[in-house]
């Protein structure tokens, strides 16, 4: 049972549940309806798979780090061995090019290069700083556009406008994680905006980042994509960036954590709630 709690939190369930709710809502926004139940579940777990297992594959290479920052993640706590870990990442991996060659070859192919950007900032660049933490919002962005391709439609217009909000949302989440992990980073020489400039600078940047998010989501109901009745999901996900980041920046230690997965889990609410108001064709 411990080691089925381990592999649970490798996984980090609210992650590639959100990257899977991403994919949805690209379809939902190239299509203006849902796909085929086949598309929808297909396009939905593929992400899922794949991002669970690029997160799997963080904790393998982030061992030493995690012993400081993290001690208690299940492979320095012992739960899990690092082998085991290895395994668990390769077999999501293929479970989710399984499914994403059922959707299409091209589903295929960007799956294969999203992992390959999981696998590089792994491996390479989770020290470069600025460059690792816009490769990783990079990715979470592109799944509004695999969400677009699974429907033959990645370039339309609110699929890209996602795409930029999701990558913006990420990339002030990576920053200002960096600046709760100083300890650990330091050990690998890291070239993150919070070491070269401090922890105060790099949450600052951050703040502004998802301050200029909001701003962002005012725009669909300028141009009008959407009825005011959906002013709701945004204005909730605007409330869950808001509040904890004006108490993330004021924060002076490990609770700043805590304001950073709150925006997380309510930007992926905001959106839940608005997929399930199209699904009741509010």
């Amino acid at each position: 049972m411990k080691k089925v709690k381990g592999i649970f939190q490798l996984i980090r369930f609210e992650l590639p549940f959100a990257a899977g709710v991403c994919v949805v809502m690209g379809q939902l926004l190239a299509l203006g309806e849902f796909a085929s139940l086949f598309i929808t579940i297909s396009g939905f777990f593929s992400v899922f798979a794949i991002s669970a297992s690029i997160l799997v594959l963080n904790d393998f290479y982030d061992i030493e780090t995690d012993r400081i920052n993290a001690p208690h993640r299940p492979i320095p706590s012992n739960l899990v061995s690092p082998l085991d870990a290895l395994l668990l990442s390769i077999i999501l991996l293929i479970i989710g090019f399984t499914l994403s060659y059922l959707i299409s070859i091209s589903a295929l192919m960007f799956s294969i290069a999203l992992a390959v950007i999981g696998f590089l900032y792994n491996r390479k660049f989770k020290k470069s700083g600025l460059l690792g933490n816009i490769l990783v919002s990079f990715s979470v962005g592109m799944t509004f556009i695999y969400g677009g391709l699974t429907v033959e439609l990645p370039f339309h217009k609110m699929v890209i406008f996602f795409s930029l909000i999701g990558a913006l949302i990420d990339l002030g989440e990576e920053i200002a994680a960096d600046a709760m992990d100083i300890k650990g980073d330091l050990l690998i020489n890291s070239n993150s905006i919070a070491i070269k400039y401090g922890k105060e600078t790099a949450l600052k940047i951050s703040g502004f980042i998802f301050f200029f998010v909001v701003l962002l989501t005012s725009i669909p109901f300028l141009l009008k994509w959407f009825s005011s009745v959906y002013l709701f999901p945004i204005l909730l996900m605007d409330f869950f960036i808001v509040y904890p980041t004006i108490k993330l920046i004021k924060s002076h230690n490990e609770e700043g954590r805590k304001y950073i997965r709150w925006i997380y889990l309510g930007s992926t609410l905001g959106l839940v709630i608005f997929l399930f108001m199209r699904v009741m064709k509010i």
